[in-house]
């Protein structure tokens, strides 16, 4: 039997280290993995890769990730790379004049460090484009930041009472300053034009591009649904899938609609059945417990403090009604559900935890792998009980560092000792728990590579002489490198992925260094050569 693709000259990342130099795959399968011995599997027609001392290792997998947003917003007024107020507005404007035809002005991803307190105004978008609407959520998808004719169009006024599950920012006389918090963006985002099926589909491939691109074989999507406004990817799944442009491996997490009940139930098991085809499968359930601390919105045990320092009565909304969370959580685990929870504060973490024990102890154990994302606040009191309800602990560690959101947005409200709560990636691993990563794209960049530097050195890339963000959570790089690939891929139920073995599947990395041989501080240097997806090469930076 000979190969068809054989890689040589590793180093290979093995669940044993990087001991192999060698790996053989046969159809979409890894048939042989060693080192020198197995050089003669190759036969006059297998393709042979030199790895020349490059790093082979599993495909990466994203366990929270929103792949046809990030691609829309791409193609629409993309803001994810200004910094400052002046440069956000000469974005707008730029993207406004070059778009005269649009009927709104749509896409995101504006920093809240740009503006006083988190919060543009309506009049700085006014000043750019008068006369039709604009709509454009923050990067975190948290907040929107909208013009004076998108508030007249939606008839908002200093009389328009805040909704249940948000917030419309106010100046000192009531009046709409111009954001929109969490619910509130729904007063405006239902009106934007939605893209058409088209539109969604070539989104989606235009992410699936760029993940591949950066070595990501596999994700979770962490909202197929409807949602403040964003588009459905539903259909744009159901295409891919079926017409075989779907290359990655992907688990859709069916949104659960917070302003309904368990009568909802029965229809998500009907959208599982629906939309799971090929390689989509929409085996679990989104359920948003939370918002973000940069506005105030997720939930804490304790009461958030004042720009003063003193003990204000916000602790946060609570998204899902704590008392009926866990007989929602029983039902679905006992229907086979995944549950996929976005738990930011402490209090969420806890009543996400909370949930999950009582479907243990309602169904007994399962396999449906619930996973907590974001944990920005953990109660120490709770990192144990991770391990112990087999709770699966998802990180996004791009998060994880001083940078101004978090603090000028963050610390002075936590306070010192909640602070140091934040993100606890070492804590966790040392009680056991078993770490996934992801990104949250487009809140934040989807590069796993970027990830992993800041969850080993817990400084951003670009961070410089910036302090360590609480030492003591800092992993190590091969920890880091497992919950982007064993970890997730177990998240994801991809049990035949996420390690280079005899009889997994051929989702493989290959990157253009070994990124074990430098300093830490060098890891987001490290670039993704070429990706395989079943032992089909899907992206190559040259040829390799």
């Amino acid at each position: 039997m000979h190969a068809d693709l054989l890689f040589t000259r590793g180093p290979v990342l093995t669940p044993e280290g990087r001991t192999a130099t060698a790996v053989a795959v046969c159809g979409e399968r890894i048939v042989a993995v060693g080192r020198d011995e197995i050089l003669d599997l190759a036969g006059p027609r297998t393709e042979v890769v030199d790895l020349a001392g490059r790093l082979l290792l599993p495909g990466f997998q994203d366990a929270h990730v929103h792949p046809l947003p990030a691609g829309l917003e791409l193609t629409r007024c993309d803001l994810t790379g200004t910094r400052t107020a002046a440069e956000t507005v000469a974005a707008v404007r730029a993207y406004a004049d070059a778009h005269p035809e649009q009927e709104w002005i749509t896409g995101g991803g504006w920093s809240m460090e740009a503006f006083e307190g988190g919060v543009p105004t309506k009049e700085l978008l006014d000043a750019v484009v008068p006369d039709r609407p604009v709509y454009l959520p923050n990067r975190d998808h948290h907040g929107a930041w909208v013009n004076s004719r998108a508030l007249e169009l939606t008839g908002i006024t200093k009389e328009t009472a805040d909704p249940a599950d948000g917030r419309i920012e106010r100046d000192g006389s009531g009046e709409p300053v111009g954001t929109l918090q969490e619910g509130a963006m729904q007063l405006v985002g239902r009106l934007t034009p939605p893209a058409d099926a088209a539109d969604r589909l070539a989104a989606l491939l235009h992410a699936q591009r760029h993940l591949h691109a950066l070595g990501i074989t596999a994700w979770q999507d962490a909202l197929v649904g409807e949602f403040l406004g964003m588009d459905d990817p539903s259909d744009a799944y159901l295409a891919a899938a079926r017409d075989g442009s779907l290359t990655a491996r992907v688990v859709g997490a069916l949104w659960w609609d917070r302003e309904r009940g368990a009568e909802q139930i029965p229809e998500l098991v009907e959208k599982r059945r629906e939309l799971s085809h090929g390689r989509f499968r929409a085996s679990s359930v989104k359920l948003m417990l939370d918002g973000v601390a940069e506005t105030g919105t997720a939930a804490l045990l304790d009461p958030y403090l004042d720009k003063c320092g003193c003990v204000t009565g916000n602790r946060g909304t609570s998204f899902i009604d704590p008392a009926q969370l866990p007989q929602y959580v029983s039902t679905l685990d006992a229907l086979g559900f995944q549950c996929h929870f976005h738990a930011l504060g402490d209090r969420a973490v806890r009543d996400a935890l909370d949930a999950v024990e009582a479907a243990r102890a309602a169904n007994g154990p399962s396999d449906t792998r619930p996973h907590l994302a974001h944990l920005q606040v953990v109660h120490p009191d709770d990192v144990p009980r991770f391990a112990r309800l087999g709770a699966v602990a998802n990180i996004q560690p791009l998060w994880a560092a001083h940078e101004p959101q978090m603090d000028e947005l963050t610390i002075p409200f936590l306070g010192a000792r909640r602070a140091t709560w934040q993100y606890p990636f070492g804590a966790l691993l040392r009680s056991g728990a078993r770490l996934a990563a992801g990104s949250d794209w487009p809140v934040s960049s989807p590069d796993p590579l970027q990830g992993i530097h800041v969850a080993v050195n817990r400084v951003t890339p670009d961070g410089g002489d910036t302090p360590v963000f609480l030492p003591a959570q800092r992993i190590g790089l091969a920890e880091a490198l497992t919950a982007y690939t064993a970890g997730s891929a177990y998240a994801n139920h991809l049990d035949d992925t996420g390690q280079v073995r005899v009889g997994a599947l051929a989702d493989l990395v290959v990157l253009d260094r070994d990124p074990f041989d430098g300093p830490t501080t060098a890891i987001a240097q490290t670039r993704v050569a070429a990706t395989y997806v079943g032992g089909a090469r899907v992206y190559a930076a040259q040829e390799v």
